[in-house]
């Protein structure tokens, strides 16, 4: 079957938090295409929150509300137990926050990706993914929801008539189910700027990606995922744009595909 030969570039930003800064938005906003902006909760206060609102404005790229749980000191990685009822309004909260600083920009918000454990934990668990897609429809039912291809999340979304964006990960090691090697495990973060970019390229041209013990896996990818606080991050977009131009892949904003 032959594939577009499009794809939607993304990273998390908008993570510093006061005098603390952390990853290279400015740098790594040139090669992207649409920026997932945290929302206070994990990361990220109201001034970061404009900012890259702002930045990604003038850069062109389409900007995204990136949820997570109330985990400062974690940075939204530590698994926690909230009712349905706690995550919906979590997720209405923060996303009606940035939508705010959208609105003040004159900027539309494009999408929804949760955050680290959250994100991990609904891609498998249908009550969780349920509890998101509630506070999502709340806010707007146009908004475009980031999640991991093939899980709970994605069909649960989809079930309940939003759009889905099924995401897959360059920078990072997946395993035999589909789902991500935890950070906690060697090799789970790949930091080679070549590799990534192989890797990405046949995400999208063939929908296959290999797992850390080798299984071939079959993907969907319609946006691809880089994390901005990996040291390596500018290199690897920067690679992975070049690759892409070079086999004539297009990188857009999801928000401009149907």
């Amino acid at each position: 079957m032959k594939r577009e030969r499009v794809i939607d570039l993304n990273c998390d930003m908008g993570e510093s938090f006061g005098r603390y800064k952390l990853g290279l938005d400015e740098e790594i906003i040139m090669y992207i295409s649409s920026a997932n902006i945290a929302c206070g909760f994990h990361a990220g206060d109201p001034r970061v929150m404009r900012q890259t609102v702002e930045l990604a404005r003038a850069k062109g790229v389409g900007v995204g509300a990136h949820p997570g749980f109330p985990d400062l000191v974690g940075f939204g990685r530590r698994e926690m137990r909230l009712t349905p009822e706690e995550i919906t309004a979590d997720l209405v909260y923060q996303v009606g926050a940035l939508r705010a600083f959208c609105s003040a920009a004159g900027v539309e918000l494009q999408h929804v990706k949760p955050h680290g454990a959250l994100y991990n934990m609904a891609s498998k668990d249908p009550v969780l993914a349920a509890a998101i897609v509630e506070g999502i429809l709340a806010v707007d039912p146009s908004l475009i929801l980031f999640c991991l291809a093939g899980s709970e999340l994605c069909r649960v979304a989809e079930e309940r008539g939003l759009r889905v964006a099924h995401e897959v990960f360059a920078d990072r090691a997946f395993q035999p189910d589909g789902t991500l090697l935890p950070r906690s495990q060697p090799g789970s973060i790949i930091h080679d700027a070549k590799l990534a970019a192989e890797r990405a390229v046949r995400m999208v041209l063939e929908g296959k990606v290999t797992a850390y013990d080798g299984t071939e896996i079959e993907v969907r990818a319609d946006t691809i995922c880089l994390h901005g606080d990996t040291p390596t991050a500018v290199e690897l977009a920067r690679t992975i744009r070049e690759e892409f131009e070079r086999r004539g892949i297009e990188v857009r904003p999801i928000g401009g595909r149907r």
